[in-house]
């Protein structure tokens, strides 16, 4: 059988996860210059701390584990019906693959909150799936990387987190938007269009709108019952233009009388306004009324990232969740969170030929292997270098010079360093620098100098 990985995962290798591995020290620097602290939680979680978070979307994406041990014989003999299909999947499942890092979270805070301090601000970086259709920066398996902090409803926390997307995003050279709106503006503007018991199927749609256009979302919008007439109060919202300032100023005026609308207007106005007043490095921060981001736990300002010189969609977002813990018991625990698309970030990277080269080779020097007397020798000198901190490695068997060259070129390695029985005698080695060409004859001193 010709081996082969599931679709929508990939295999990494060395060069690629030194990449993946630059880019979340980046972001971990970031955080910890932020005052956020890591944490892990297990990949999978029980079934039912993760199902009814995400909206009916969400749920059917859900990688659901099998029960262990021999489940179908307390099934019994009744035939599969679409009926009985959920009591089914009951009884051969009971947990699943964590759907991303947020809800898992919650549960942490919940299940260790006499060990915690508030307002708690962690870290997270870890693997999450999705039954999702693989396509380009679309995987099923895939890294996030998250900021949260719990037990403060400050408005400053928003800002902050503009403000650590702008830090790290800058810090790998990437431009980008970041776009903001908030979950009591959809609500009012639910509310003055009369369709408030409908705010889920109206945020999904409106949150397609780049995918489908203005046709497809009131398409959907008509198909879950929102009449042509509701649908004209929303399309002001979908056709606003202007700056920032003026939507802000449109919506005080399209939600005057919706006190949920105004609140948001006015949270949304005091996050723009200071964001504005401090001055971000690199990024742009914009309001934008389309945007919906069809999770069901958002209650406050949420955010959405997309990078300026690559067409990938997303990478990056979050948003303030008033009552995510509540689910798990622990009421009146306000959170706002955002996440980092590690994945699409490295495509951006990647594109844009923004890494580093410097950061991927592991090894600064090659000892080529001349026969067994000379390679004991040159093991000494590699001793020394590993000690002074110099990542060395001696090529493992005598070979022709050429394959040990080709060996040093495909591995990125910079230098060469030859130890012959004439080096032997006179106590030096000769490096040769891989790049220039350039060789000389040094004493092991110096070789540590040198490539310190």
């Amino acid at each position: 059988m010709k081996p082969s990985i599931p679709k929508g995962t990939r295999d990494f290798g060395p060069k690629e996860v030194r990449k993946r591995q630059y880019i979340m020290s980046v972001l971990k620097a970031a955080f910890e210059k932020y005052g956020y602290q890591p944490i892990e939680t297990p990949s999978f979680e029980n079934l039912n701390t993760l199902m009814g978070k995400y909206g009916e979307e969400g749920d059917r994406l859900i990688f659901k584990i099998l029960r262990s041990g021999d489940f179908f014989s307390k099934i019994g003999d009744e035939p599969v019906e679409r009926d009985n299909a959920r009591g089914l999947g009951a009884k051969i499942t009971d947990k699943a693959l964590r759907y991303d890092l947020t809800v898992p979270f919650a549960r942490y805070v919940v299940q260790h909150q006499n060990e915690l301090e508030f307002p708690f601000k962690r870290f997270q970086m870890q693997p999450v799936w999705r039954a999702d259709r693989p396509q380009k920066g679309r995987f099923r398996e895939f890294y996030q990387c998250d900021a949260d902090v719990v037990g403060s409803d400050s408005l400053l926390q928003e800002i902050e987190l503009v403000q650590l997307y702008d830090e790290a995003f800058s810090k790998l050279g990437l431009k980008v938007t970041i776009r903001m709106n908030n979950r009591k503006i959809l609500a009012g503007i639910a509310e003055v269009a009369g369709i408030a018991d409908k705010l889920i199927d109206f945020t999904v749609a409106l949150d397609k709108l780049d995918k489908i256009g203005e046709d497809g979302v009131l398409k959907e919008m008509t198909e879950k019952g929102i009449s042509e007439e509701q649908q004209e109060k929303i399309k002001p919202i979908i056709n606003a233009t202007g700056s920032s300032k003026e939507r802000l100023q449109f919506l005080k005026k399209y939600l005057k009388d919706s006190e949920i609308g105004t609140k948001g207007v006015e949270e949304a106005r005091f996050v723009f306004e200071n964001i504005e007043n401090l001055g971000l490095l690199k990024s742009e921060c914009e309001l934008d009324l389309t945007l919906a981001r069809g999770l069901n736990y958002y209650t406050g300002a949420i955010f959405e990232v997309e990078a300026k010189d690559v067409q990938i969609g997303s990478i990056g977002g979050g948003g303030r969740y008033d009552d995510l813990t509540g689910i798990f018991g622990m009421k009146n625990l306000s959170g706002v969170g955002i996440s980092f698309g590690l994945d699409r970030i490295y495509l951006c990277l990647d594109e844009l030929n923004l890494f580093p080269n410097a950061e991927f080779h592991s090894t600064k020097v090659l000892f080529a292997n001349f026969g067994e007397a000379e390679a004991l020798k040159s093991l000494e000198a590699l001793n020394i270098l590993r000690q002074n901190g110099v990542s060395a490695e001696i090529y493992p068997s005598k070979a022709k010079m050429k394959k040990q060259f080709d060996y040093a070129e495909k591995k990125g390695i910079a230098f060469l360093a030859m130890v012959g029985s004439e080096e032997m005698e006179r106590n030096s080695v000769q490096l040769k620098n891989l790049e220039t060409g350039e060789q000389r004859e040094l004493t092991l001193v110096e070789v540590v100098a040198e490539l310190s």
